[in-house]
């Protein structure tokens, strides 16, 4: 299964920003993922792909969506990047939201635009 932490770079965070929490912890820096800059579909990217629409309403959180169309609740981000909104807040309510089929096209785009 793909998470949205596969093909990221890891590193070792030093800054002195935060070097009074490395204090209390008694390390010298944290590991960390690198943040992610996804690209997104353009619309040729669409063709072979089918979506659910679904409009967003009280209670809907990505992670209910994802398990109720993918059985996972770990590909929540998959809705998220295709509706390119990162966040959660980025949702309105009485908005109409696509949820892209079949996952393992639409996973392959995905990697494929952003390795």
């Amino acid at each position: 299964m793909s998470r949205r932490y596969d093909n990221r770079m890891i590193f070792k965070n030093g800054s002195a920003v935060y070097q009074e929490h490395f204090v209390d912890r008694n390390v010298n820096y944290i590991t960390q993922y690198n943040t992610a800059e996804f690209k997104y579909l353009e619309p040729e990217d669409l063709g072979g792909l089918n979506v659910k629409r679904h409009v967003w309403k009280t209670g809907d959180k990505l992670f209910k969506l994802a398990y109720k169309s993918y059985g996972t609740t770990k590909l929540w981000w998959v809705i998220s990047w295709f509706n390119q909104k990162p966040l959660e807040s980025d949702f309105k309510l009485g908005e109409v939201i696509d949820i892209p089929f079949p996952l393992s096209d639409v996973l392959t785009l995905f990697y494929s635009r952003n390795s």
